[in-house]
């Protein structure tokens, strides 16, 4: 056989191919370790993704993605429930504890008890809302299982949200560097706006 005729993949397949673990492992450790921009992670991706010739390559970063997130929130919210029957697993659950509030909980406990999952799968799309309604469910003592049926759809609609940025962000520049930097910037600003916000709000609500 010809060594000509063997096809070559594009440079922008390969990048994709060696992504994907990359992606995966990122994005669950993200999950985690809520410190990691995992959303800014995934529009990245997918606007590499959008300007590749490589075939369904924005499938395989929409479901890498939702499955890294999904295995990530479980093994996080098992290590919590340890923490909550054990003194080995305390550990994990303080530092959930401490990446929420006490305001943000007490809301999220509320939120849930009237309308559960619901706010299960909205918490995924409010900048640091994911930890604080983990934990109300972890202090409401729901199951594993029923807090990883209504993970699945929260997962989903993340992975979606900050896929469609990063096509957003593919689809107004040539080039794919442009499109990462437009994506970046613009999941960084939609996670710094509500803590701004909550900022502001909070003077006046308690004057």
């Amino acid at each position: 056989m010809n060594p000509l005729a063997v096809s070559v993949l594009p440079p922008e397949a390969t990048q994709l191919a060696l992504g994907y673990p990359s992606l995966f492992l990122l994005v669950m450790i993200g999950a985690l370790v809520p410190v990691v921009p995992t959303g800014a992670l995934v529009s990245s991706a997918a606007v590499v993704a959008f300007h590749s010739s490589a075939p369904l390559a924005l499938l395989l970063v929409f479901a890498v993605a939702a499955l890294a997130a999904f295995l990530g929130d479980v093994a996080l919210y098992w290590l919590g429930s340890r923490g909550t029957r054990s003194r080995n697993g305390s550990r994990w659950l303080e530092s959930i504890r401490s990446h929420a509030p006490e305001d943000r909980l007490a809301q999220a406990q509320d939120k849930l008890q009237r309308h559960g999952v619901t706010v299960l799968v909205l918490s995924r799309l409010v900048p640091a809302g994911r930890v604080p309604v983990m934990l109300a469910c972890l202090m409401a003592d729901w199951p594993l299982r029923r807090f990883a049926r209504g993970d699945v759809p929260a997962c989903l609609a993340w992975a979606v949200t900050y896929q469609l940025i990063g096509i957003l962000g593919g689809s107004l520049f040539t080039e794919p560097w442009e499109g990462v930097a437009t994506a970046v910037g613009l999941t960084l600003f939609l996670s710094v706006v509500p803590a701004m916000w909550r900022r502001v709000r909070r003077p006046s609500t308690s004057g």
